[in-house]
């Protein structure tokens, strides 16, 4: 099989490379960034909207596309045509995070004479994770090594939940469950859903708002003070540490901010959505390690600090210096 690979998805390079294939990739999407080595492929998508700019005004940028039934990003067709793909791998789970299968299949249609397989992602939960990967493993007769990844997932899921399990049921510093609040957007405020709950559950957190397997709600930052969370993470869809935290000033100056149980006991953090939360391919499992870190320094420590920082510790000793 002559293999000519596209990717349109951040994470499902990550899956074809993880399966063994990246050296196959002759496309990608402009939000494909790991691993580095795809960096020099040809660009094949790009956003209609203006990708800067804060929380509040990407949420009316991208509203206004979807209110006059646009799509948010394009497809450059003459790009697909010049590549002539094998198979385009794309999604159907989320016409605002990433190309839609809309999107690819008016552009092959139109242009693209290589006649590729479209490859059509829908992940919502963990399941739905491993199932991706087993059509991509499919499509490219990579069947044992997609069994293989989902088998490693798996171990390091299991390692994780199991030591969370003995920690709250033993005699060890753990001695209670955290009660979490995953925002996954900042103005307006949005909950973690999807795969989220999910992973919350597994790290031994008890999550609040957002249900698995379903898309990400809205909510009120009034519900947030109802339910009191011992902790806060915000980690938004596409946006950086770096990003996430010239926003938390909103978050900050909300009602009833410092009354949190969290913010008083300094369990407010951010973390890396773009790379990690966001991202529904093996680096979910990542995801999972972080959670553990955060949830349970005591016991977890997988060397993740970079990906997430604690945003209240950061606050008092920058306070802190400014005293002194």
């Amino acid at each position: 099989m002559n293999l000519k690979i596209i990717s349109l998805i951040a994470s499902s390079t990550e899956i074809v490379h993880a399966l063994g294939f990246g050296k196959y990739m002759v496309g990608r999407s402009h939000e494909c960034d790991y691993p580095a080595s795809i960096s020099n492929l040809p660009i094949c998508t790009a956003p209609k909207f203006q990708v800067d700019g804060s929380s509040y005004e990407i949420d009316q940028r991208v509203k206004a596309i979807l209110q006059e039934s646009l799509s948010v990003y394009k497809v450059d067709a003459d790009m697909l045509e010049q590549l002539q793909p094998s198979h385009i791998i794309t999604q159907a789970q989320c016409e605002v995070c990433a190309v839609s299968l809309r999107d690819v299949e008016e552009a092959v249609c139109r242009l693209v004479t290589s006649k590729p397989q479209i490859v059509s992602l829908e992940p919502n939960s963990l399941a739905d994770f491993y199932e991706d990967v087993r059509k991509i493993g499919r499509a490219l007769s990579a069947e044992q090594e997609a069994e293989a990844l989902i088998a490693s997932c798996k171990q390091r899921i299991e390692t994780i939940s199991s030591r969370v399990n003995r920690a709250l049921t033993a005699d060890t510093p753990v001695t209670a469950q955290v009660s979490v609040a995953v925002v996954e957007w900042i103005e307006p405020l949005m909950a973690a859903g999807n795969w989220m709950p999910e992973l919350v559950e597994l790290a031994g957190g008890i999550n609040l708002f957002g249900q698995a397997g379903k898309h990400s709600p809205w909510m009120t930052w009034q519900e947030i003070v109802d339910k009191d969370p011992d902790v806060i993470i915000v980690t938004p869809c596409g946006f950086d540490n770096k990003r996430t935290l010239t926003e938390m000033h909103l978050l900050e100056q909300q009602g009833h901010y410092q009354s949190l149980k969290a913010v008083k006991n300094k369990r407010v953090y951010v973390a890396d959505g773009n790379q990690y939360f966001n991202r529904p391919g093996p680096r979910l499992i990542d995801s999972l390690e972080i959670l553990a870190e955060i949830f349970y320094p005591q016991i977890f420590h997988f060397g993740h600090e970079g990906a997430w920082l604690n945003f209240t510790e950061q606050k008092y000793k920058q306070v802190e210096r400014e005293i002194n």
